[in-house]
């Protein structure tokens, strides 16, 4: 049996580049750098880090960086936090070309980040973001070629 690829810890983990969607390239080929899993942020920071992400067309790496603060927030924020990791899921499975799944994702992302939407934390849109969820998720499966993550990347925070 062959050795599995193992990070820091010991734990199994597939070392195989993977490209600005999340999905793994031929050993060998030249990927984009992964984020670091487990980091504890500020929820600013992790703000302005997930947003510069979508922007650059990196929606799976911004879902990496919410799931960290899903994982390590408050427990009164975890469904926020949940939600906007899984809209960020919904952009790379949109730009995979995947529009059920997008959708889906998409509309949960929505349910989870509803309830802040009285008195959203940390400057969030909740309010903007649900419009923007559902309009994609309706228009999703019309399109005819995937579209590009940064096209279509949603504005985190009101400005």
């Amino acid at each position: 049996m062959a050795d599995r690829d193992r990070d820091e810890e010991g734990r199994a983990r597939n070392a195989r580049p993977r490209d600005g969607l999340g999905r793994p390239l031929p050993y060998g080929a030249e990927g984009v750098e992964r984020q670091p899993e487990g980091v504890v942020r500020a929820p600013g920071e992790a703000l302005r880090e997930a947003q510069r992400l979508l922007d650059d067309g990196k929606p799976f790496h911004a879902h990496e960086v919410l799931e960290d603060a899903w994982k390590s927030g408050p427990e009164d924020e975890r469904a926020l936090w949940r939600g906007l990791a899984q809209l960020a899921v919904g952009v790379t499975h949109a730009a995979r070309g995947n529009p059920g799944g997008a959708a889906s994702l998409l509309r949960r992302g929505a349910e989870n980040i509803g309830p802040y939407a009285s008195a959203p934390p940390h400057g969030i849109d909740v309010a903007g973001l649900r419009e923007w969820a559902e309009q994609l998720a309706t228009c999703l499966p019309s399109r005819r070629q995937p579209p590009r993550p940064e096209a279509i990347a949603p504005r985190l925070r009101s400005s």
